[in-house]
């Protein structure tokens, strides 16, 4: 049975529904390259961790929030995107302004965790956003899933993943991504809508410190208008960053 795309608008904003009431994607029509969602500016905060990135896969497209971001500021990259749903892909092409452009940005219709199980490619940054009309991830949230996330990493590779909090497979999910990532990973504390992102690093290690980190996050504001001081403060809070450094 096709997912229900529902298309809504209200003061300047865009966003996509799954035939319920769950915020799937957003965008402000006046600033359509935006990322319009708090969440998905925190996914970002994977931008400060390594270089910038040339091969990045996105398993779930929803509105092309970070698809698009992406595009726009990493003329470098080439993006791969898994979306299981071709109403979707549709979707935001119609009404959320998805480039079409097949030498940088590849759009595979299919399930996102048989694609990573699949294949043998290698990312700089995985990006997991995908959920269904229920806001329920599936196989995305698996044991078997994170390992292959793991699998697809290069050295240098990092992998961003949006939960929910307030889904009853949070803390199991969790678990997984420490599991899979051999406890290099770190959970942001949630956001005010219920999300809250993972970051795991496989490869060489990440040891940066809040300074370098801040230094970064002026760059990349710099370079793309994305503000992420505030994500900054609240990374701080990670279990994983000890006196003043990040070490992942």
């Amino acid at each position: 049975m096709a997912t229900p795309i529902d298309i809504r608008e209200e003061a300047g904003v865009r966003t996509l529904h799954f035939g319920s009431e769950w915020i799937q994607g957003a965008m402000r029509i006046a600033r359509p390259w935006n990322l319009e969602l708090e969440y998905t500016r925190e996914m970002m905060a994977a931008l400060l961790l390594r270089d910038a990135p040339r091969k990045v896969l996105l398993i779930g497209l929803g509105a092309a929030s970070l698809t698009k971001f992406l595009y726009r500021h990493y003329p470098l990259a080439h993006l791969t995107v898994v979306e299981i749903e071709p109403a979707v892909v549709a979707a935001a092409r119609q009404f959320f302004k998805l480039p079409e452009d097949p030498k940088r940005l590849n759009i595979v219709i299919g399930d996102g965790a048989e694609y990573m199980l699949g294949s043998n490619r290698k990312f700089d940054l995985i990006l997991v956003d995908g959920f269904n009309e229920k806001a329920r991830a599936g196989a995305l949230e698996t044991l078997p899933f994170y390992q292959a996330c793991r699998g697809r990493l290069g050295d240098d590779g990092v992998l961003a993943v949006n939960l929910l909090t307030r889904s009853r497979s949070f803390k199991r999910t969790t678990a997984h991504i420490a599991e899979a990532f051999e406890d290099r990973a770190l959970l942001l504390p949630s956001c005010e809508s219920g999300n809250a992102i993972a970051f795991a690093a496989a490869g060489n290690p990440i040891e940066l410190s809040f300074a370098d980190l801040k230094e970064s996050a002026l760059a990349l504001k710099e370079q793309t208008g994305l503000y992420l001081l505030p994500t900054l403060v609240r990374l701080a809070q990670a279990k994983t960053c000890l006196n003043d450094k990040l070490m992942l």
